[in-house]
């Protein structure tokens, strides 16, 4: 008779266990992610965000619509398409009926209030064509995703949104993840690699945005934020870089930044090519809590670069490293003549970061457990 007590008690700990198995999670993860029925709880997604793009709601009080074709017509969609339903002039929130590879024949433009949810399903975008594109878009979650392999695109005509219309669209660069002219976003918990270009780029004015849990890999120039070094009007933005794994085998770019104000906050850098962090352009850059495990050799022990500036310009940048780590030689060289603040969140130490980012990258979600 003593079976039934031992089932109890292997039950409770098996509560216990997983109870603490959460408890160190970062400030996203334990929003959402111990919620054993995430699946009947999705939208609750959308309160989770921290950061600058902390207000971004995505598709939440919409629809649900549900992705149940690969195909792609950029001129005329068809229902169930993963571009119809990313077109739509209305709030939804949209899923993945099964397990996918989309390949994508021109750039996937994703109009405002939506939430591209890859959790319950492994989808993969890109795959040797373009890949996803905001601009004028306003309140977007992209999340769970594996986009690689993307490419540039053609000049052609594509389906913008049911009130833009199709329009001529010139060749884009092959960016994984492209936001312009864009506000209240959010990128989180997707695996990205091999682009063309760049991995996520943040340019031409767009501002309240939030990079968390990705796991960027095996690439060269990762993440761009600022147009180019004569646009001012990207003074304005502001972004928060936080909770992501960067390597193995990521050159530079982590994030490259002009003008705005960069929060990069508990992040876990392994050994880059060229630099860690850069900018031109005077950004206010401000590392908080990162860990920065430097390459071998001893020429690229320095986190960060700075480009256009002289020696006297540039000690005027703001850029602050604060509760950072940096191992096998990593230093990062401050500067700027008083610290003003600019943390977009309270971060951790930087000693936390292996545990804060230990489910970086697309998650497995099954039904009824906690999302690994």
């Amino acid at each position: 008779m003593a079976f039934p007590c031992l089932v109890s008690v292997l039950v409770f700990l098996s509560v216990i266990g997983s109870c603490f198995s959460y408890e160190r999670d970062n400030l996203i993860d334990s929003c959402w992610r111990g919620d054993r029925n995430w699946q009947k709880n999705r939208m609750k997604l959308a309160d989770c965000a921290v950061g600058f793009g902390s207000s971004a709601m995505g598709g939440k009080g919409g629809a649900f619509y549900t992705v149940t074709s690969p195909n792609d017509d950029p001129v005329n969609p068809a229902p169930g398409t993963l571009r119809y339903g990313a077109t739509r002039e209305r709030p939804l929130w949209i899923i993945f009926g099964g397990n996918m590879n989309i390949k994508l024949k021109m750039p996937l433009y994703i109009a405002g209030y939506k939430t591209i949810d890859g959790r319950g399903a492994e989808v993969h975008i890109g795959n040797g064509g373009p890949c996803l594109f905001m601009r004028n878009s306003n309140h977007v979650i992209i999340h769970g995703l594996h986009v690689h392999g993307c490419t540039t695109s053609v000049f052609g005509n594509v389906l913008i949104s049911e009130s833009s219309g199709v329009v001529p669209v010139y060749p884009q660069d092959g960016d994984a993840i492209t936001v312009r002219i864009s506000t209240n976003i959010w990128v989180d918990h997707n695996t990205l690699s091999n682009c063309t270009d760049g991995l996520v780029d943040v340019t031409l004015a767009s501002t309240a945005v939030t990079i968390s849990n990705n796991h960027f890999f095996d690439h060269d120039e990762v993440m761009l934020l600022g147009h180019n070094d004569s646009f001012l009007d990207d003074i304005v933005m502001k972004v928060t870089v936080a909770f992501n794994h960067f390597g193995p085998n990521c050159m530079q770019r982590m994030p490259r930044a002009r003008f705005g104000h960069i929060h990069v906050a508990n992040n876990y850098y392994e050994p880059w090519g060229k630099y860690a962090i850069g900018g031109s352009s005077h950004p206010t850059i401000i590392s908080e809590g990162n860990m920065f495990i430097a390459p071998n050799e001893s020429y690229k022990k320095e986190v960060t670069i700075r480009v256009g500036c002289t020696s006297s310009n540039c000690d005027a940048w703001e850029w602050r490293s604060i509760h950072d780590v940096f191992l096998n030689g990593a230093h990062f060289i401050q500067s700027g003549k008083e610290y003003t603040g600019g943390e977009s969140f309270k971060a951790e130490s930087g000693k936390e970061v292996p545990t804060l980012t230990r489910h970086a990258g697309a998650l497995k979600c099954v039904p009824f457990t906690h999302c690994l």
